[in-house]
Parts: C-alpha cells; sequence; structure tokens
C-alpha cells in the first residue's frame, strides 16, 4: 500500500506542476467506502491521514476501531440524509456534500449541541444530472446567501460528482465548469472562503488538477477494486 500511495504522490506532484502549483497544495482524500479498518490503518502507517467514507454506519464502525489514531481527518464524502445529521457532525471533521440550506442548518444546530465547528463543502451538481445529488450552479448562491447565519460551520469552496467519462480527457470540460463557477461566486461573494475545490477521482485526478482541484478523492488507485 506504501508503492500505491507513493505513486499516487508522484503522480500528484507532476500534475501540480504542469498548472503551476506545488503538491503541498493537493490534498488526497482516501476513499475507504467498502473497505476494512486494517486497511485503513496500514495506508495510515504509510503516511496517509485523511480518509473518506460515504456511508455513515460503516463510517462510525471504522472510525471506533480506529479510535486509538488521533490524527486521523474523516471526510463524509456521500450523500448525507438529514436524519443522519447527529452522527456526522460527531464522527466527521468536513462535510463534502452539503445541498441544501436544509441540511447546512441541521449540521450547525447539531454542531452548536455538540460544540463543534464543522469544515463543509457545498456539492454542485454541475451536469445537471437527475441521478445525482447536489445543486445547480443557479441554486447555490441561495445557501451562500445563508451562510452567515450558521456560526458553527465553517464554509471552504465547492466539490462536484462529475459526468461518467468514457475517456479521463472527457470529464476536463466539467472541471473547466467549476472553475468558472468556484471563480464567479468568489467574486460575488469576497467574504466567503472558496479555497477548496473537491473534485477528480483515481481516473481523472490529474486532469482535475491541472484544472484546478485541491481536493482530490481516490478510492481505488490506493485500496484496490471494490468487491
Amino acid at each position: 500500500m506504501c508503492e500505491r500511495l507513493n505513486y499516487i504522490k508522484e503522480r500528484v506532484a507532476v500534475a501540480a506542476k504542469r498548472s503551476g502549483r506545488d503538491a503541498s497544495d493537493i490534498t488526497i482524500v482516501a476513499v475507504s467506502k467498502k473497505k476494512p479498518s486494517f486497511m485503513i490503518r496500514a495506508l495510515y502507517d504509510c503516511g496517509q491521514r485523511i480518509f473518506g467514507e460515504n456511508y455513515i454506519q460503516e463510517a462510525i464502525s471504522k472510525i471506533e476501531q480506529l479510535s486509538d489514531i488521533k490524527d486521523i481527518q474523516w471526510h463524509f464524502i456521500g450523500h448525507l440524509q438529514r436524519n443522519k445529521v447527529k452522527y456526522a457532525v460527531r464522527w466527521f471533521n468536513w462535510i463534502e456534500t452539503v445541498d441544501s440550506f436544509k441540511l447546512a442548518k441541521a449540521l450547525d444546530r447539531k454542531a452548536k449541541e455538540l460544540d463543534r465547528r464543522i469544515k463543509i463543502l457545498v456539492q454542485v451538481n454541475i451536469a445537471d444530472e437527475q441521478s445525482k445529488y447536489g445543486m445547480t450552479p443557479k441554486e447555490v448562491p441561495a445557501l451562500l446567501d445563508e451562510l452567515d447565519s450558521l456560526s458553527n460551520l465553517e464554509f471552504k469552496g465547492l466539490m462536484t460528482i462529475h459526468p461518467f467519462s468514457s475517456t479521463p480527457e472527457d470529464a476536463r470540460q466539467w472541471f473547466k465548469k467549476m472553475v468558472q463557477l468556484r471563480d464567479d461566486l468568489s467574486n460575488s461573494y469576497p467574504h466567503l472562503d472558496f479555497s477548496e475545490l473537491s473534485m477528480g477521482m483515481s481516473s481523472d485526478f490529474e486532469i482535475a488538477i491541472e484544472e484546478g482541484a485541491t481536493i482530490v478523492r481516490i478510492g481505488t488507485a490506493l485500496f484496490g477494486p471494490r468487491i
């Protein structure tokens, strides 16, 4: 697993250099859904510290099994139902998939109860696909208008799951659209922090980095295929 992680880091560094950035500008989230806790521990021992999970109950079990490790950061990267908010706030450092004001408000309320501050990304359905969660680009400003009222959430930027592409290069158009959206919104909301842009996965993370991703979510290339 260390060889895989080092290989991914090398590819991240090369892609970052092509875009005039440093590898330290890019965060690798190791997507560990459907993978056992011993594999997470093994990757942690190789130096990985940030992991992403898609399902609350599965994640809680693994987080508890790894409770002796104090410096893991957990990103929730799946669709979050409001009835699972209390668990997400308790166990996760980041919620990358905020897709409505109702969800943001519920997260803020529970974070206040637990005296926590949670970092969030707003999930954008950049291609307006019926099969995917996320806000359309036109819907995002309505949520951003309300963020100042949510004192226990720390808005950090945007996230997307782009349409399935037959080749990695096909994804580039969606990454470009996300960067343009981010730039437009940051101009309209200069008081908000748009420093993070989460996009790109195992098959296309290098292209995502070339276009401006700061967070890439990598599962298969680190852990191997899911069964």
